[in-house]
């Protein structure tokens, strides 16, 4: 089964996945797009249990999600708060789940009355993170709207309908959190806070506030994470990776440094995933 037409940076094994479960990205709304980079959609059907592995973005996910097994047949809609380590998913029987990326710094808008890092590492009921519409249903109604349709088209339409009553207003601070998170995943020449800090116009200590609030995690793991997003995209594409040049252009002093950080995120070294 083809996988999906845009990058999946971040997914451990990435072509096996593919083969067992159906993978879309698909665009929300235009007036979601400021806020939400993508919906995903993943439906299974399998004999026997499979685990998942994605090495997380800085990003918020509001994620609904509906397994049967036998005959049990249970549906949810959560927040995923920001995964620092490694996020792994069991899937077994049939299920279907249709998630909503928020952009990195996107996601505190939507749910202003805690800091997004209130919400890191934990998985909460939507109802309980964010804010509704005005005299509008719980999130968690739009559930069966979201997940019953066999229809994609349907299901995207489903989810712009449940989020285009909740965009936020204009929010600077947001905005700027989010344009610092994405500078930091696309700029390889900003290797260190001091330099993002720079880039914003702003003290390192006022980044972190920033970062803390509106991202979810500290501006240094997002930009470590990126590193270990470029090492897991060359270790699975490129035949003879030079480590050591890698990790020059990654901003690390030696190998052994990206190595160390590598393993410790992904619990094998970059050398497990060279291409057979």
């Amino acid at each position: 089964m083809a996988g999906p037409g845009r990058e999946t940076r971040g997914i451990v094994d990435a072509p096996d996945l593919f083969t067992r479960v159906r993978f879309r990205l698909r665009d929300p709304a235009p007036e979601l797009r400021p806020h939400v980079e993508h919906y995903w959609l993943i439906d299974w059907d399998l004999s026997e249990p499979y685990t998942s592995q994605v090495v997380p973005h800085p990003c918020v996910h509001l994620v609904f999600q509906r397994t049967e097994t036998g005959s049990e047949r249970a549906g949810s809609a959560q927040v995923y708060g920001v995964v620092q380590g490694l996020f792994s998913q069991r899937l077994e029987g049939r299920g279907r789940v249709c998630g909503v990326k928020f952009r990195a710094g996107a996601f505190r808008p939507f749910a202003p009355h805690r800091p997004v890092s209130a919400w890191t590492g934990l998985r909460v009921p939507a109802d309980e993170a964010m804010a509704v519409a005005k005299g509008g249903p719980p999130l968690s109604a739009a559930t069966r709207d979201v997940l019953d349709p066999p229809g994609e088209d349907a299901r995207v339409a489903a989810l712009d309908a449940c989020l285009l009553p909740l965009v936020p207003p204009s929010d600077p601070q947001a905005e700027l959190a989010r344009a610092l998170a994405e500078r930091a995943r696309t700029d390889r020449s900003l290797l260190r806070v001091d330099a993002l800090a720079r880039a914003g116009e702003m003290s390192v200590r006022s980044l972190q506030r920033l970062f803390s609030g509106y991202v979810g995690v500290s501006p240094k793991w997002v930009i470590l994470r990126h590193r270990i997003h470029e090492a897991l995209q060359r270790a699975v594409t490129d035949p003879e990776p030079d480590w050591a040049r890698l990790a020059g252009d990654l901003g690390y002093s030696d190998q052994a440094h990206l190595v160390r950080d590598f393993t410790a995120t992904v619990g094998v070294p970059p050398t497990a995933f060279a291409p057979r």
